[in-house]
C-alpha cells in the first residue's frame, strides 16, 4: 500500500544520504575552527597576559621574542627576562611562583605550544618580518588577549591567500610591531607607579638590557643572591 511504498522510499533515501553525510563530515570536520582549536584558551604554567604586558605596559614584542628578526623561530624569553622586572614588582605573587622556581632551580618553564604547523611545513619568521608582514597577520591582536590563543587557522589556503596577493598585508618596517601603547595617563600608568616607575612604556635597548623610562631596574638575583645565567624557556 501507500504507506509501504513511503517506507521503502525513506529507507532508500536514508541509505543514500548516510554515506554522503559521513563523507561530508569526514571532509568538513577537520577543517572547522573548532577542530583546529582556533580561539581556544590553552592552560599554561603561568597565566601570562599579552593584554597587560603589551597594551597595558607597552612592552615591545622583541623584548621577549628576541630572535624574531634573525631566526626562523621567534624565540621564547628565558626566565631571567621575566625576572628583570619581577625581581622588583609582584615579587611575592602566587601566580608567579613557577617563574621564581624556574630561576631558583635553573630549570626552564615548559610552555604549551599554541600555534602548530605540520612537520613538512617550513616557516621562517625573520623573512616575513623583513618583507613587511606584521605579527597580527598571523597571530591576531595579541594586545587584546588576556590569555593567549590561536587566532587564525593555519591552512594551506591561509598561506596561499597571502602569497598570491601579499600587498594588502604588508606594512612599512617601522609599523611591523605596531599596537596600542599605554600613554602616560593610560592603563599602564597606574600599574607601575607604586614601584616608583612613572611612564608605563618599556623600551628595548641592547638585546638583553631593558629599562623603564625614568628608572633602570637592577639585575635580578637568584634565591642564593647570585646572578643567574639565562634559563631558556621551552615548548612542551
Amino acid at each position: 500500500g501507500p504507506s509501504a511504498n513511503l517506507a521503502v522510499k525513506l529507507i532508500l533515501l536514508g541509505a543514500l544520504a548516510a554515506p554522503a553525510g559521513v563523507l561530508g563530515w569526514w571532509w568538513l570536520w577537520p577543517r572547522t575552527d573548532y577542530q583546529r582549536n582556533v580561539r581556544w584558551i590553552i592552560n599554561q604554567p603561568v597565566p601570562f597576559s599579552h593584554e597587560h604586558h603589551v597594551a597595558g605596559l607597552g612592552i615591545d614584542c622583541r623584548m621577549c621574542h628576541t630572535s624574531v628578526e634573525v631566526s626562523a623561530n621567534a624565540g621564547l624569553p628565558p626566565t631571567y627576562t621575566c625576572m628583570t622586572c619581577h625581581s622588583q614588582i609582584w615579587t611575592n605573587a602566587a601566580l608567579l611562583g613557577p617563574v621564581r622556581r624556574s630561576l631558583a632551580d635553573d630549570h626552564p618553564i615548559a610552555w604549551r605550544r599554541i600555534n602548530k604547523l605540520p612537520d613538512y611545513v617550513y616557516f621562517n619568521h625573520s623573512i616575513h618580518i623583513a618583507k613587511g608582514v606584521g605579527c597580527d597577520e598571523c597571530h591576531g591582536q595579541v594586545d587584546t588577549m588576556p590569555l593567549m590563543y590561536k587566532a587564525k587557522s593555519f591552512t594551506m589556503k591561509f598561506c596561499l591567500d597571502c602569497h598570491n596577493d601579499p600587498g594588502p598585508r604588508l606594512r612599512p618596517a617601522n609599523e611591523i610591531y605596531n599596537r596600542p601603547t599605554a600613554p602616560r595617563d593610560g592603563p599602564g600608568s597606574g600599574m607601575l607607579s607604586p614601584y616608583g616607575q612613572h611612564d608605563g612604556i618599556i623600551h628595548t635597548g641592547h638585546l638583553y638590557q631593558f629599562s623603564v623610562r625614568e628608572r633602570t631596574p637592577t639585575p635580578p638575583l637568584t634565591a642564593s643572591g647570585m646572578w643567574s645565567a639565562p634559563i631558556q624557556s621551552a615548548w612542551h
